[in-house]
């Protein structure tokens, strides 16, 4: 018995080549596409082939600021099929498509037990990489998903129907319904979300579905026009409008109750300030970078106006969440028209490129390793 299985071991690494493409950091504003070795995976562990990646706004905030170390291989939002079994990892079986999450919390520790999971210890380690320091790795053919994601829920069945690019969105889902509950919407609420790139559309959407009314502000109409898809209708045009003056328009000179700002930088905060009501809510959701921002503590303090983040994911809604995605692609919330771009492993930097000068007709920019696999 014994010879047996090691005689299939044997002909499924064969199947399994030595060396793969993938895009490798070399320093700031560098990305290189590579050839490096396929990473080895130990008792407990298993190899993924990537299917399709995400490009997310956290990848190009590391390559553009060098604030990892090089070299490594960003890349999270990934899904693909199981090539690969550790020994002991009896809970899956090659063949399998996945989603992968790339850390995942202890759910015991103080941060746990206070509902902030994105600040435990264990779940600022990265348990997923496709070589070199962990960091994702879903810019390249394979990955290793180390054994603490593999026994934390951090590996996610993909159910048949479902394509790969679908699954893709699970984990920016989860990050964006874990913000919009931070918030307690009420169906009488008004909301105003402002960017409507992937991001801030999945919170226009997601908080549209409270029953709140959602009002949505960005300067390209053509990403409007996506957003009426998922019936985002009360549409600001930000290079025309005064978003501030229409939201007290739209809300009998209150201001919104909820202001969600989905743009990074802090230009705007200001303006998601002025434009939430006495007693309301501003979330700050793309805001990664440290620095100082001017913030009239008067609003806080005497308006009584919230200013609260909102950052990762949280396992705790992740039942929650796959439901919404592998479900949704079947009901009408199909994240795939989020996407406008995808390109092949070779031409990863210019979709890096695309993703890092946002224009009104780029969304979602996918990478993938095999052109076409991520629609199966």
């Amino acid at each position: 018995m014994a010879t047996q299985i090691s005689n299939v071991e044997s002909q499924i690494d064969a199947k399994i080549p030595a060396t793969m493409r993938a895009v490798v950091y070399r320093g700031v504003n560098d990305m290189r596409v590579e050839t490096v070795p396929v990473p080895a995976i130990g008792p407990g562990e298993l190899l993924v082939k990537v299917a399709t990646c995400g490009i997310c706004g956290t990848d190009l905030k590391k390559i553009h600021t060098g604030s990892h170390s090089a070299p490594r291989i960003f890349g999270h939002e990934m899904a693909g099929t199981i090539v690969k079994v550790g020994e002991g990892a009896t809970r899956f079986e090659m063949g399998e498509r996945v989603v992968v999450h790339h850390h995942v919390p202890c759910g015991e520790c103080y941060f746990c037990r206070k509902q902030t999971p994105a600040q435990c210890p264990l779940y600022k380690k990265v348990g997923v990489t496709a070589g070199f320091e962990p960091s994702g790795g879903g810019f390249a053919e394979y990955i290793r998903v180390l054994d603490w994601i593999v026994d934390s829920r951090g590996v996610v069945r993909i159910p048949d129907g479902v394509p790969f690019e679908q699954a893709a969105f699970v984990e920016p889902v989860n990050t964006v319904l874990k913000g919009v509950k931070l918030l307690n919407l009420a169906a009488d609420d008004t909301v105003l979300v402002i960017g409507q790139g992937p991001i801030g559309l999945m919170h226009a959407a997601l908080a549209l579905r409270t029953g709140a009314r959602v009002l949505t502000s960005d300067l390209y109409p053509e990403r409007h026009a996506i957003a009426a898809k998922f019936g985002l209708r009360d549409a600001i045009d930000a290079g025309r409008e005064d978003v501030v003056g229409r939201v007290f328009e739209e809300t009998d000179g209150r201001g919104a109750d909820a202001v969600i700002l989905a743009v990074g930088g802090n230009t705007l905060i200001g303006t998601a300030m002025d434009a939430v009501r006495p007693g309301g809510k501003v979330m700050l959701f793309a805001q990664t970078q440290h620095g100082e921002a001017t913030i009239d503590p008067g609003a806080v303090c005497m308006d009584e106006k919230t200013l609260l983040g909102s950052y990762s994911s949280s396992f705790e809604i992740l039942d929650e969440v796959t439901d919404l995605v592998f479900g949704g692609y079947r009901t009408g919330f199909d994240l795939t028209q989020l996407i406008s771009h995808r390109f092949a492993l070779e031409e990863a930097v210019e979709a890096i490129e695309v993703a890092s000068h946002p224009k009104a007709d780029s969304m979602k920019i996918m990478i993938e390793p095999v052109p076409g696999a991520g629609a199966e």
